[in-house]
């Protein structure tokens, strides 16, 4: 069967380079006799594999001496209780910008463990732009400032970061990650589940700045849900997320061996450029987005009625495209077009919706 397009939000497409050089080594992992599936993580060939990994990751982003990675099972989601168990223990308030679900499913484990402050908000609007983070005025007592760069749900992205002065900024990557350069230092912690961008589902990456680990140190947590142990394990705690772990570090090769970030932001740019002339140009379709808070990731768009997105899905299936169908929560479509979707994927999409729009204009 040939490959098809897969648009889905997550878990997405993966570089071929990369999926063959898995099945290839899929038997027999450079020589080891056995698959990476099957490997202890105790063994000096997958402390090698984690050590690579984190090696690539750290040169890829540029991420300072001063912050640690960490590979944490448990997805974002796991990191919506871990980041205020951790870290929101001084004050027990925090500031919280507003763009979605996944900052309300972040604010409501974050009120089990203290006050949570909104400080800005595009509720109002059905979360269709990111506030203007330079009119936020940020409380200078709270733990940490909470953010999430990209929302999948509705397609949109900052531009430009908050600057939160001596509050650490807490962001979660999860559907940028890697998709742009990043300036670590603007972040007193980073964080990303890997089916976006980066990898298979199962494992959350971590960037995380050593005077926020060392709030966690001596806290009266299970050993599991503490950064610093983690930090001091190595991730190697327990066992970690092997297989997704490995599959992560070959994309982390793969995007140095193609130009680091900068290419992928460019590829990035063009590809997101494309779907969004057609659809400036369209009177059939509409994206309720902002202009200025596009995401370059996850494109989302309705046609005229309910009846015609669902024809729009169903007629698509004689193409070679998948996973076009807007989140459940807000319905209507949405092509998620991360790094590994290939320009041609999109151009053909575009094919796509020009003759649906013909036909049914």
């Amino acid at each position: 069967m040939a490959r098809i397009y897969n648009f889905s939000a997550g878990p997405a497409m993966l570089p071929e380079e990369v999926l063959k050089e898995a099945a290839a080594e899929m038997l027999d992992y450079n020589g080891s006799g056995m698959s990476v599936m099957e490997m202890s993580h105790r063994s000096k060939v997958y402390q090698q594999i984690i050590d690579e990994a984190e090696a690539d990751l750290r040169k890829l982003v540029g991420i300072p001496d001063n912050y640690r990675v960490l590979f944490i099972q448990g997805g974002a989601t796991l990191q919506f209780g871990m980041i205020p168990l951790n870290l929101m223990t001084v004050n027990k308030k925090i500031d919280l910008i507003h763009t979605g679900i996944w900052t309300k499913k972040a604010m409501a484990d974050a009120k089990l463990c203290g006050e949570v402050r909104v400080v800005a908000s595009s509720e109002e609007s059905k979360f269709s732009y990111i506030p203007d983070v330079d009119k936020i005025k940020f409380n200078e007592d709270s733990d940490y400032v909470y953010m999430c760069d990209n929302n999948t749900i509705y397609g949109t992205k900052y531009k430009k970061y908050p600057n939160t002065g001596n509050v650490p900024l807490i962001c979660d990557m999860s559907s940028c990650f890697l998709s742009e350069p990043i300036d670590v230092k603007k972040f007193g912690m980073i964080y990303a589940g890997a089916q976006k961008n980066v990898g298979p589902a199962g494992v959350a990456i971590i960037i995380i700045r050593d005077d926020l680990i060392a709030r966690s140190k001596d806290l009266p947590l299970p050993a599991y849900l503490k950064y610093a142990t983690h930090s001091e394990n190595g991730s190697m705690y327990n066992t970690p997320p092997t297989y997704a772990i490995y599959i992560c570090g070959k994309v982390f090769k793969w995007l140095l061996k193609n130009g680091g970030l900068e290419a992928r932001k460019a590829a990035n740019e063009k590809k997101a450029k494309l779907l969004y002339d057609y659809l400036d140009s369209s009177s059939f379709y509409k994206t309720a987005v902002e202009p200025a808070s596009r995401s370059l990731m996850n494109v989302t768009f309705r046609t005229p009625s309910d009846e015609l997105d669902a024809l729009f899905l169903e007629e698509v299936k004689k193409y070679k495209f998948t996973n076009l169908k807007g989140h459940k929560s807000i319905g209507g479509l949405r092509a998620s077009i991360y790094n590994a979707m290939p320009i041609e994927g999109v151009e053909a999409l575009i094919k796509y919706m020009k003759e649906f729009e013909e036909a049914h204009k």
